[in-house]
């Protein structure tokens, strides 16, 4: 999968910001490329209801809470960034795979025709989305694209709590896809498909990748154990059926909001559904931390978007 596009074109950021339902967070990375070390990061929980992840309705409920949330983490940080990197929540944004027989030669034909294909199911007008997307398989003529888009409206919400901080934002990702950009750049991709599992408290993510690119992306709001579940059982049939799945070379989980036990327990259900071992997504596989050898699973949960973001932001700006 190519890194996905932003939302803003911007230099490469001084910090990641996540703005979740149950938290706001913040990392720093420095090092050089080859080897990226987290110099800081903080966490501050936010009271029950303060954010609302929705992909139609206002998601900042309670705007003194966020603040205030985000004044604490900066001041834990010890450091004030000017640019910043942004993961949103996925119920904040609807990611879709639209497949053409024929891709335009031109930029502002292709996009005009993703525009149209979305608009069929878009629960908002299209004219009002913040929309991005990235190539996936080709296939001769034609291919498919991986296609990101969220009311900009909302995406202002979560922008506007970091302005007013007085920082700017610049990239915009979803929480499972900087997980995802986490791995890719901590490992050489499976030469197989994969699968990824990315639970929180508000919903659970599943994407399954054919090498680097993205052949299937689902959210479902629940995230308790049989909602998880569900949805891998519903997820790998529709991979067999209609995807010409052959079954998974990896399969990773992780996410926030779990105890160890209930860990334990969704990787042995997944397990037991899949027929293949399950790996733990892992932040230091791609980042060291600088004041640690190894953070607390928790810690590590929290560090893998806003890690996967910045590697992200870094792979982006050199070109690659």
């Amino acid at each position: 999968m190519s890194l996905l596009a932003s939302w803003l074109a911007s230099p490469p950021p001084d910090a990641a910001i996540e703005i979740a339902p149950e938290a706001v967070s913040i990392a720093v990375l420095g090092g050089r490329s080859g080897s990226p070390v987290v110099q800081g990061y903080a966490v501050q929980p936010l009271p029950p209801g303060a954010v609302v992840a929705s992909l139609t309705a206002h998601n900042i409920i309670d705007r003194v809470a966020v603040s205030g949330a985000l004044a604490a983490v900066v001041d834990r940080l010890g450091v004030r960034p000017r640019r910043v990197a942004l993961v949103i929540p996925d119920l904040a944004a609807r990611v879709s795979l639209v497949r053409f027989d024929r891709i335009p030669g031109k930029r502002d034909d292709l996009e005009q025709l993703i525009r149209w294909q979305v608009k069929k199911s878009a629960p908002f007008p299209v004219d009002e989305a913040s929309l991005t997307y990235s190539a996936g398989l080709r296939s001769g003529t034609g291919g498919e694209f991986v296609v990101v888009m969220a009311r900009r409206a909302i995406v202002h919400e979560y922008e506007t709590v970091c302005e007013e901080a007085g920082m700017q934002p610049g990239l915009v990702d979803l929480a499972t896809l900087s997980v995802v950009n986490l791995f890719l750049a901590g490992h050489v991709p499976p030469s197989g498909d994969w699968l990824v599992v990315h639970i929180r408290p508000e919903y659970t993510s599943i994407v399954i990748l054919r090498g680097e690119d993205v052949i299937f992306s689902r959210t479902r709001t629940e995230s308790d154990e049989d909602a998880l579940a569900d949805v891998v059982h519903q997820s790998t049939m529709y991979y067999q059926d209609r995807l010409s799945g052959a079954g998974f070379a990896r399969v990773l989980l992780g996410g926030i909001g779990r105890s160890a036990g209930a860990e334990s327990a969704a990787r042995r259900s997944l397990e037991e559904r899949l027929g293949t071992p399950v790996e733990a997504i892992e932040t230091t596989t791609a980042a060291a931390l600088a004041d640690r050898p190894a953070g607390s699973p928790e810690v590590l949960a929290v560090l893998a978007p806003l890690v996967g973001m910045l590697l992200r932001a870094r792979r982006e700006a050199v070109g690659a």
